[in-house]
């Protein structure tokens, strides 16, 4: 006796142990899981920043190369009208208007010969006056050769650009000097240079705009970090908890086995119920799966020989009583048959029988199939059916999965919406998936209802309605969730019901 509890504590012992490296082990991965995800965003946040900044720098570099065009224009009616008035034409009213100021002919040697009337000769270097190409020199001063003289025109800087233009804009020669600028312009930018002539335009980048947009997404950064962090401890404690509690209970089988051989045979007992449990279920669903001929072909031939009777298809019945039983016994075939389908289909789906070929698919184009094939039904019950999509969607699917959950979502809008409401489907494309939502103005769900939604067999009666067999909502969810995607119900009770079905749009 001794023996077995020394054996029994020291199994304990093991087992706090082991308990204790699980915690530890999960701590440190908590930890590390916790530090890759800030990492990851601190790359991020930096790679966006310099992406941010590299498109403000790209947009500028644009502007400049607009604000070069303008200035390259002025400076071609400037040139214009010195080589006027090298021509002996009276420029005087033009120039002035045109932001010239003087105007001064020079012979080859560097002579003055003659300047707008009234005017002083301009100053120009000598260096200038050599140039074979245009040169600009500060202040202001454009020099260019024209036959055998030299053509030197003093003009304003701020009639090349419009004012508009020049914001966070600097015009700039090729020696560093800045002919004029912004009071906002930062010293910096990459220089486009004016075509034709000596000049460039530089625009430098406002930071605290291009940046606003990554400043704004910060809070999301720490979401990234902080939700994985707090969902790691959440599932730390859970899985912690799940795992001391099998090896309280894993010990707890090997005390009994050590000391109690009868206790133990239970518990081997309980174990090999809860297997034939679980056989015995599978069970369930294959037989349910292989009745599908043997359940629907006698309600085809209810069906089919009571529409032949309804019909008179062989000739008058003879009595009015006998149409009215043939139309009763149509119907509740018709409403068996499709309850049966139902079950049956479910069945196919547990059972894993249920083939799927997903692929890219038009949603859109199911979509109006379904709207199409339910317009009847609306009709005769007064209710708005309306769509929210135009363009082709695509997504990862399989077609036949995908029409039979939204004429699920549909057929359950129409039902439980009274005559002279609205129903709605929506399509939408959304980052990586793509929804379709079917919203209506009906009864609605409970908050415990909505929570409660898929389960199989659960049914929704309301007054007035003929519901089910409770497995449609099922039906749709398990096949959404085998290609991949999720259907949700949701929306305010008593306000109408909103059923979203979400695809992934890539396989």
């Amino acid at each position: 006796m001794a023996q077995s509890l020394a054996a029994v504590f020291s199994t304990l012992g093991s087992g706090r142990t082991t308990s204790r490296n699980i915690r530890v082990t999960v701590l440190v991965s908590v930890v590390l899981i916790c530090g890759s995800f800030a990492a990851a965003a601190a790359l991020q946040m930096r790679n966006d920043r310099t992406h941010a900044l590299a498109q403000a720098e790209y947009f500028e570099t644009r502007r400049a190369g607009d604000v070069a065009a303008a200035a390259g224009a002025s400076l071609s009616r400037i040139a214009a009208l010195g080589r006027a008035f090298a021509d002996g034409r009276d420029v005087g009213a033009i120039a002035q208007a045109s932001g010239v100021s003087n105007i001064t002919l020079f012979d080859r040697t560097g002579l003055a010969l003659t300047s707008l009337p009234g005017m002083a000769a301009i100053g120009v270097s000598a260096d200038a006056l050599r140039a074979n190409a245009p040169t600009i020199t500060a202040p202001s001063t454009l020099t260019f050769a024209h036959g055998n003289r030299i053509v030197a025109v003093a003009f304003d800087p701020r009639a090349l650009v419009p004012v508009r233009m020049l914001e966070r804009v600097a015009l700039t020669l090729p020696d560093g000097t800045v002919l004029i600028q912004d009071v906002n312009w930062g010293g910096t930018g990459t220089a486009v240079p004016v075509a034709r002539w000596p000049l460039a335009v530089q625009a430098s980048v406002d930071e605290s705009s291009a940046l606003r947009a990554w400043t704004g997404s910060l809070p999301l950064y720490l979401f990234v970090i902080l939700g994985p962090a707090l969902v790691g401890a959440g599932l730390s404690v859970v899985f912690v908890g799940e795992f001391e509690r099998r090896a309280r209970a894993n010990l707890a089988m090997r005390s009994l086995r050590a000391t109690r051989p009868v206790e133990a045979k239970l518990l081997v007992r309980l174990a090999q119920a809860e297997l034939r449990a679980v056989e015995d279920a599978r069970a369930k669903s294959e037989f349910i799966a292989h009745m599908s001929h043997e359940l629907r072909t006698p309600l085809n031939a209810i069906i089919g020989f009571s529409e032949v009777i309804e019909c008179g298809l062989y000739g008058a019945v003879g009595h009015a009583k006998y149409i009215e039983y043939a139309h009763d016994i149509n119907e509740a075939g018709r409403n068996l048959h499709s309850k049966i389908g139902d079950i049956l289909e479910f069945a196919n789906i547990e059972a894993g029988r249920y083939r799927m070929e997903p692929t890219m698919i038009d949603i859109s184009r199911i979509a109006s199939d379904c709207v199409n094939e339910s317009a009847g039904r609306a009709f005769s019950r007064k209710i708005a059916l309306e769509v929210g999509f135009t363009a082709a969607v695509e997504a990862f699917g399989d077609p036949l999965a995908v029409k039979r959950i939204i004429t699920n979502l549909l057929s359950n809008a129409l039902r439980y919406t009274q005559e002279g409401g609205k129903v709605r489907l929506e399509v939408h494309d959304e980052e990586g998936a793509v929804v379709v939502n079917v919203s209506d103005n009906g009864t609605g769900f409970t908050g415990a209802e909505a929570a409660a939604a898929g389960a199989a067999f659960r049914r929704y009666d309301r007054a007035g309605k003929a519901t089910g067999v409770g497995i449609g909502l099922t039906i749709a969810m398990a096949l959404a969730r085998r290609m991949g995607g999720v259907v949700r119900i949701g929306g305010p009770s008593g306000a109408g019901t909103i059923a979203e079905l979400r695809l992934l749009k890539t396989g």
